[in-house]
């Protein structure tokens, strides 16, 4: 797993109310956020997202619930596209 270091002036957790375990917490759960939008646009499959979230694809997709982002990433209309075009 890859490693990402943020240099964060101390003041930074003074002004945030936090310690930096709190706000590395809070940053876990940004990347989560950060996951969903990233698969609402197409970009990332659910594994992928789930894999950048830190959750099971299971946990994913109830993260996706709560966000109100659909586990399908096809419209209505590709569906019934793909449904004209089996026939």
């Amino acid at each position: 797993m890859t490693q990402v270091i943020l240099d964060l002036p101390e003041s930074a957790f003074a002004t945030l109310h936090q310690a930096p375990k709190e706000f590395a917490q809070e940053m876990r759960v940004a990347a989560a956020a950060a996951a969903v939008k990233w698969y609402e646009l197409g970009r990332l499959s659910q594994g992928r997202a789930a894999e950048i979230a830190g959750l099971t694809r299971a946990a994913f997709i109830d993260a996706l619930s709560r966000y109100q982002v659909s586990p399908f990433q096809y419209t209505a209309e590709e569906v019934s596209e793909e449904l004209r075009d089996t026939d």
